[in-house]
């Protein structure tokens, strides 16, 4: 790569780390081309698609912030407690970095890279949960899929309320916290758990999918 297209290269990664920050996975890419103060064609000749520059800029930082969480709520010996930090701190991503938000949402289905970040933090949730569950103190009819709901249900009140209410979210994770314990599961879940195949055509109907 020429001097020239390498100081390019590294303007559009400065400017789409900083949007992807701010703004979700999805900023129109000429957005980002004009923050770093190049052409259209230059981003596409240089990165190609936006999957690629996404898995450049935001995979490995997205693999450090969940993993971090992930090994907090593990090292953690009451598995309650554990728990309760993996959710309280993947819904307090959720509603300070965009970026991350749409990878536990899954939001970018083409960018390789990424996608293995999102098996990689399922992967520990299932883990997470599984021991919440050996120990007696998670409601033995909740799965990774619901978990997988409640991130997505808590996505859309971030987003939704972080100008006008940035802390509403807070209100509602506690909420589902304390509905989850196992002492609390009085009533049976009035549906079935669903299939793979059924939450992964959910997730894909979700505002700002794709």
């Amino acid at each position: 790569m020429r001097a020239d297209a390498r100081r390019n290269a590294e303007k559009l990664r400065a400017a789409a780390a900083e949007l992807f920050q701010e703004r979700g996975l999805h900023v129109p890419l000429k957005e980002i081309a004009r923050r770093a103060g190049v052409s259209h064609g230059t981003l596409y000749n240089l990165f190609g698609t936006r999957e690629a520059l996404i898995d450049e800029v935001v995979a490995d930082r997205a693999t450090r912030r969940l993993n971090e969480v992930a090994q907090q709520a593990l090292a953690i010996d009451d598995a309650w407690d554990g728990f309760a930090h993996y959710v309280e701190k993947l819904c307090e991503l959720q509603a300070t970095d965009p970026a991350v938000a749409d990878v536990v949402g899954g939001r970018c289905p083409g960018a390789e890279r990424l996608m293995a970040v999102c098996g990689q933090s399922m992967d520990a949730a299932r883990r997470i949960v599984r021991r919440a569950h050996e120990a007696g103190v998670l409601r033995p009819d909740f799965t990774d899929a619901d978990l997988v709901f409640a991130f997505a249900a808590n996505n859309l009140l971030a987003r939704a309320t972080a100008a006008a209410a940035p802390n509403a979210w807070r209100r509602q994770v506690a909420y589902l916290l304390d509905g989850l314990r196992t002492e609390a599961a009085r009533t049976p879940l009035p549906a079935s758990r669903l299939t793979r195949r059924q939450v992964e055509d959910a997730l894909g109907g979700l505002p700002g999918k794709g």
